[in-house]
């Protein structure tokens, strides 16, 4: 037994030796794992932190690019629905409406010098009448005679063109801003007694040359009447005057042409003319009032 436990003492002194050399190389071993470990996870928090600023900076820079973004769109919006308003009050304002003065000025001297074309091709056609030349007497075809017959005619007339005027500027769109544009440019600056002036010189005088001159010259038959009023429409264009106003001028022509040939007077034209002429511009201008 003594050998046994000084044998088993040697052997407890050499495995307590080994037992603490191992216990002190696994304390060194756990203290380094600590260091190691304590060092790890600093870097660790480290690059956490690094992330977390470029992560809330990258963010920062999305959203400031998102509102700056956002802002453009709100500004190219509002650019565009500026630019729309423009436009529109630009393309209002492109109608240019002469003075008072001006208008008339322009109305007396146009007429006036359609009336003495008028009154020239009615004399032409006269004397070469006389002279054995092939052409009709515009002056003997179409007269200033007048019966009484013809006030119902007159009044038949303007009741007709009237109506199809109203007609159209309810359901044709683009004679109806034709007509809008014609008389902005002519009706607003004129007082009311002025509309007598602007009614019935270029009535008078449009009817002198058209049917009372170039009708009879061209034949004072259907065909004349055509030819005349297609004249007389494309004349009508211009100033702010589409085609659908051309059109109707056509048709009015058509109509007079009629009535010229029916009546053999100037007085039945001539009269349907103007007051058509006056019955349209005061319409114009009592609505747009009221519009107003």
């Amino acid at each position: 037994m003594g050998l046994l436990t000084i044998g088993c003492g040697k052997c407890f002194c050499y495995y307590g030796t080994k037992v603490l050399s191992t216990q002190n190389s696994i304390s060194g071993t756990r203290f380094n794992i600590r260091t190691f470990a304590s060092r790890k996870s600093m870097k660790k928090s480290r690059r956490e932190g690094r992330l977390s600023k470029s992560y809330t900076i990258q963010t920062k820079e999305t959203l400031s690019e998102d509102s700056n973004v956002l802002a453009d769109s709100c500004l190219s919006k509002d650019d565009n629905i500026n630019n729309g308003k423009n436009v529109h009050s630009a393309s209002q304002d492109s109608i240019s409406i002469p003075s008072r003065s001006n208008v008339l000025q322009a109305c007396t001297i146009t007429s006036g010098l359609i009336a003495a074309a008028g009154l020239i091709i009615r004399q032409a056609s006269h004397v070469g009448s006389m002279e054995g030349l092939p052409i009709l007497d515009s002056s003997m075809k179409v007269s200033f005679g007048f019966e009484m017959w013809h006030l119902e005619f007159i009044t038949g007339l303007v009741v007709l063109i009237s109506s199809c005027r109203y007609i159209l500027l309810k359901t044709w769109p683009s004679f109806s801003e034709s007509s809008e544009t014609a008389n902005k440019q002519v009706l607003s600056s004129l007082q009311p007694y002025d509309y007598l002036i602007v009614a019935f010189l270029p009535g008078m005088s449009e009817e002198l040359l058209f049917r009372g001159a170039l009708l009879p010259v061209f034949g004072f038959d259907w065909k004349s009447v055509l030819v005349v009023s297609t004249l007389f429409g494309v004349l009508h264009l211009g100033n702010g005057r589409k085609y659908s106003f051309a059109v109707w001028a056509t048709f009015v022509g058509i109509v007079y042409g009629y009535a010229t040939i029916v009546s053999s007077s100037l007085i039945v034209p001539m009269a349907s003319h103007a007051l058509n002429n006056l019955v349209g511009g005061l319409l114009w201008r009592y609505t747009s009032k009221a519009v107003d």
